[in-house]
């Protein structure tokens, strides 16, 4: 389980966005850079003719399995990011390989989008232009996915039908996981008259009837952690929360809002072969869209890193850099 979102504008133009990692720990995982200039590869096995490309925008984010090129998430210098967010229960169907130069698969998609393609437009032009197959990162399977993306003028989601890739617009700019992104939107409408107020009180006959607390306009709301569930909880928090002042606020701001969907240990657990494990928030990552800047928090460390894309220099080969897995509260003399 994962989830995107953008927050609604802030009041001095910013746009940021954010994604969670909801994951059984183990995936490798490393902080990646690739240079503006990057020349990829679609890996899809020996043979064929997979798809290459030369990058014109430098990108930063999330590579798994060593390979700084796998991204599942990521920021590029034009302030376009890209999530891959798992899509099981039948709700992702890759291609089968064309050999025409068009194919790549979808661990390599992120990584041509950010780097050939400076706005949802070009995204989606893109697309329209390559065969996405579906490749196992050292998994024992392959894993489904949808891929979201994010610019500061809107959002769009790319799906894998059995019929062929789709590019979705998303109004809401939010997305969870299966089913396909329409039927989140219309289960929405279930879901319309929630508050940050408490209603006032009624009087039945001759009982007058008050909210017992605070946060008695959220009531209806789903709090398991579905992906149908955090979908509309998401969509509801997004449009009551305050608008924030600047960039700082909007940053932090997009962080409390990962806090509310926070999975500890023990939660959830799901079967992985013969095991129990636990399935768990294993990394928050915020991204600054307009002065582009890449946030990440780890499940072990609760300190906050930031990369400002406009200090990296992209002119030097693809590399992966270790994340500060573990660290501690900072400690106050008093």
């Amino acid at each position: 389980m994962c989830m995107t979102f953008k927050l609604p504008v802030a009041k001095d133009g910013t746009v940021v966005a954010a994604r969670s990692m909801e994951f059984p720990m183990g995936m490798p995982t490393q902080l990646a850079v690739l240079p503006a200039d990057h020349a990829g590869t679609g890996s899809v096995g020996d043979g064929g003719h997979p798809k290459t490309w030369t990058a014109t925008h430098g990108v930063v984010g999330m590579g798994v399995f060593g390979h700084a090129d796998w991204l599942v998430d990521g920021i590029n210098t034009a302030g376009v990011s890209a999530h891959l967010l798992y899509m099981p229960g039948g709700y992702c169907s890759f291609r089968k390989p064309k050999g025409d130069g068009s194919d790549l698969s979808q661990l390599d998609l992120a990584a041509y989008l950010l780097g050939t393609c400076g706005s949802i437009d070009e995204v989606k032009a893109a697309v329209a232009g390559v065969t996405v197959v579906g490749r196992d990162p050292g998994m024992g399977f392959v894993p489904p996915v949808h891929c979201l993306v994010h610019d500061t003028t809107g959002s769009i989601a790319i799906e894998f039908h059995a019929h062929g890739t789709r590019v979705v617009d998303n109004p809401v700019g939010i997305a969870t996981n299966a089913p396909y992104l329409d039927w989140h939107l219309t289960n929405l409408g279930n879901y319309l008259g929630v508050s940050a107020e408490n209603p006032p009180d009624e009087m039945v006959g001759g009982l007058t009837l008050s909210a017992s607390g605070q946060g008695e306009g959220l009531c209806g709301i789903p709090a398991d952690y579905t992906p149908a569930a955090r979908f509309v909880r998401l969509f509801s928090v997004l449009r009551l929360v305050d608008q924030a002042a600047d960039a700082h606020e909007a940053e932090l701001l997009a962080l409390h809002v990962c806090n509310a969907f926070d999975i500890p240990a023990g939660a959830i657990k799901e079967v992985m072969g013969k095991d129990l494990v636990p399935e768990v928030t294993v990394w928050d990552a915020v991204l600054n869209l307009s002065t582009p800047r890449y946030a990440y928090r780890m499940i072990g460390n609760p300190e906050t890193y930031v990369v400002d894309l406009a200090s990296v220099d992209f002119s030097t080969p693809a590399r992966l850099q270790d994340l500060q897995w573990t660290g501690d509260f900072t400690p106050v003399s008093v």
